[in-house]
């Protein structure tokens, strides 16, 4: 197979926002908000923009340390949107997910890069980075689905272990219906970008089968960290005002 990568001149790059100006003007004529398409795009294009110039350092520097900088201010950052759908926005909230996705992300990374790939050196920056991204993004979602649906079925009285199971279950979903699909409905990111890179199908699938692992896992893990690390901070937090109020009831 070819192994050249076809260039991407920036009039075709261009082209490319075709559909996206159709979807923008039908969001205005049916008055949908097509000021938020515009800044996510704007956004997208900016940042990944900023984004390539910023791997070419990271990859050229070769450096353990830049790599870890990488890696944790992913972590803070996932953390931080995780956390956004919730309505009760709390400083232990955030240190709670932040614990979650380490947990989840950093042990699946070390697993994947470290005795499945066996880097050398350990830090090999084009590969962490980018698998460190998919993991903590992944994560970083199944966490901010799990956290808003335990706040709601515990604002509806629902029982925490009964809430944990119907958080734990919808934040799995689109992880678990990706699994359904890879194959069959979509052709995975990392997957199309070896193939159109000139690498083996067979080769590019068992690359594919290992992010599907770590992503289920990463997420799986981080959600379930965070689920249990909410049951006992409600606990704690239940304890601490029957402490309060004496002990007795409202």
């Amino acid at each position: 197979m070819s192994t050249s990568v076809q260039i991407i001149p920036a009039t075709s790059l261009m082209l490319a926002f075709i559909p996206v100006a159709v979807v923008i003007v039908i969001l205005y004529r049916w008055s949908l908000g097509s000021r938020t398409a515009i800044y996510s795009v704007v956004r997208m294009l900016v940042q990944l923009l900023l984004i390539g110039y910023v791997l070419v350092f990271i990859f050229d520097s070769n450096r353990a340390d830049i790599v870890i900088m990488v890696l944790a201010v992913m972590l803070f950052a996932a953390s931080w949107i995780a956390i956004r759908p919730v309505k009760r926005k709390q400083r232990r909230l955030y240190f709670m997910v932040v614990a979650s996705l380490a947990v989840g992300g950093f042990s699946t990374l070390l697993l994947i890069t470290q005795i499945v790939l066996t880097l050398d050196p350990w830090f090999l920056p084009h590969y962490m980075v980018p698998i460190g991204g998919m993991i903590f993004a992944n994560a970083m979602n199944t966490v901010s689905l799990a956290a808003e649906r335990f706040e709601a079925e515990r604002d509806n009285g629902v029982a925490y272990v009964e809430a944990r199971r119907i958080a734990l279950q919808a934040a799995m979903i689109p992880v678990i219906n990706s699994f359904f699909a890879v194959g069959l409905v979509s052709l995975p990111g990392m997957m199309t970008g070896q193939i159109l890179s000139g690498v083996s199908p067979l080769i590019a699938a068992r690359y594919q089968i290992v992010v599907m692992c770590m992503v289920f896992g990463s997420s799986g893990i981080a959600a379930a960290c965070y689920l249990m690390l909410a049951g006992r901070g409600a606990a704690l937090s239940a304890a601490q005002a029957d402490k309060n109020g004496g002990g007795v009831p409202d």
